[in-house]
């Protein structure tokens, strides 16, 4: 059940978008969703929710509430990243040529995955389920990912999803400051 809310979550945030002005916007949401990331990211970054634009921006970025309904794991991600939680969405194959980054700087606290793939059925019974603190995700090409391991324990970085095409790094920060 967990996974069919995220998935409906991505395709929301990242599918059909209705327009609404910034004075229609939570004001909640709209700081929850900046908290994802820097301010000098997020101060002008796109913020949505389900779909539904509750402020326009204007750097290329697009910050989210929330990666699934009702939990407090706000996410903010640049064009590539967005890119490659579409294809997550839709079950597309994903490659980069590029580096695509996303915040998540209030970390996934109740919203952790299986470490090794994103549509586990029961990701919080999985032997690999792994929620995170602060951290930055970052998806670089295939190439990049050797020789970085993927077990989040380790104390630095990981590689999350490394068997799928939606291998990315897992970058551990301290604190959203």
């Amino acid at each position: 059940m967990k996974l069919a809310c995220w998935m409906t979550m991505l395709s929301l945030g990242l599918g059909a978008v209705t327009t609404a002005t910034a004075a229609d916007g939570d004001p909640k949401l709209i700081t929850q969703a900046a908290s994802a990331a820097p301010a000098s990211i997020s101060a002008k970054a796109t913020i949505m929710d389900g779909g539904k634009i509750l402020r326009k921006g204007s750097n290329g970025w697009t910050c989210m509430p929330h990666t699934m309904p009702g939990d407090n794991a706000p996410m903010c991600n640049d064009a590539v990243w967005s890119k490659l939680m579409a294809a997550v969405a839709s079950k597309a194959d994903f490659h980069t040529d590029t580096i695509g980054i996303s915040y998540m700087l209030q970390g996934d606290i109740g919203a952790g995955l299986s470490n090794s793939s994103p549509y586990h059925p029961d990701p919080k019974n999985a032997d690999d389920y792994t929620e995170t603190g602060p951290h930055l995700m970052i998806a670089v090409p295939k190439g990049l990912l050797k020789g970085i391991t993927d077990d989040p324990s380790n104390g630095g970085p990981w590689v999350m999803w490394k068997d799928t095409p939606y291998a990315h790094i897992m970058v551990p920060v301290s604190s959203a400051d």
